[in-house]
């Protein structure tokens, strides 16, 4: 019985982050690393550097804004870029491909910016997008992995101040309704299957919050969820904090699962 490995990263700046990223991959041989914010054209994007440490990769980005991609050992199968509802395909938000027999789902959602903005209404929406693009496309009958930043610290336990947060585009109920909508499709969470009540678990953490690490003054708003096979196959998931403790890190860390497979 072997493992499947995947880790999912808001880099935040896929080139100012390249010297995290590549030596976390040597040491740690996901099958599967998930990236967003990668803030470059896909003309600039440092392909090589992965191709030279022995990875795959597939990406959706534009200049300064957005961004995701996919890091594999394997070749990707059944790649997809976007919503294709007809609405904006936000490509640079929504990367998919099959690894292994198991579909992997790496999304940016949008943040939303302040509530009762165009913005935090199109956040809601893309949700219900999301939803309505995985009904339509999978089963939760079948191995699946949602995972990416998603913008949304679902409980009162994955933010540091609750009482002083809520209210924040990230912590607000409208987001719980609509992400919850998501995950009734058929999602595990799988960081909560094996830390139920864990306190004090973060993987963003604002630069603009003095010694936000030290003073565990974060959020959990990236995440990992699985349809139910593969949730019961999950043997463990995890924050790695060493990238966020690295020299000029992203203002996120790596998380990240194993699964079992046959």
């Amino acid at each position: 019985m072997g493992t499947f490995r995947i880790a999912t990263y808001n880099v935040n700046s896929i080139r100012s982050r390249i010297h995290i990223i590549i030596p976390w991959l040597a040491e740690n041989r996901p099958d599967v690393l998930c990236l967003q914010e990668t803030k470059v054209a896909d003309g600039q994007f440092p392909a090589g550097a992965f191709a030279e440490a022995g990875y795959q990769v597939i990406f959706r980005g534009a200049k300064q804004y957005n961004g995701v991609a996919l890091i594999s050992r394997e070749e990707p199968q059944e790649v997809h870029y976007g919503l294709p509802d007809g609405g904006p395909a936000d490509e640079d938000r929504l990367i998919a491909a099959v690894f292994s027999g198991i579909t992997v789902v790496n999304t940016y959602v949008p943040q939303g910016r302040e509530r009762e903005t165009a913005p935090f209404a199109y956040k809601l929406a893309w949700y219900d997008r999301l939803r309505n693009f995985l009904a339509g496309t999978w089963s939760p009958a079948a191995p699946l992995i949602w995972c990416g930043d998603l913008n949304v610290a679902p409980e009162p336990i994955d933010v540091h101040d609750p009482k002083r947060l809520l209210g924040h585009v990230c912590f607000t109920p409208e987001v719980w309704e609509a992400y919850a909508s998501v995950r009734s499709w058929g999602l595990v969470d799988v960081f909560r299957k094996h830390h139920p009540d864990e306190t004090g678990r973060y993987t963003f953490f604002d630069y603009r919050v003095p010694g936000a690490v030290k003073r565990g003054l974060g959020w959990r708003i990236d995440h990992i969820l699985a349809t139910p096979p593969l949730a019961a196959r999950s043997i463990r998931c995890d924050i790695d904090m060493n990238p966020r403790l690295a020299e000029k890190p992203s203002d996120h860390t790596v998380l990240f699962a194993e699964f079992t497979t046959a």
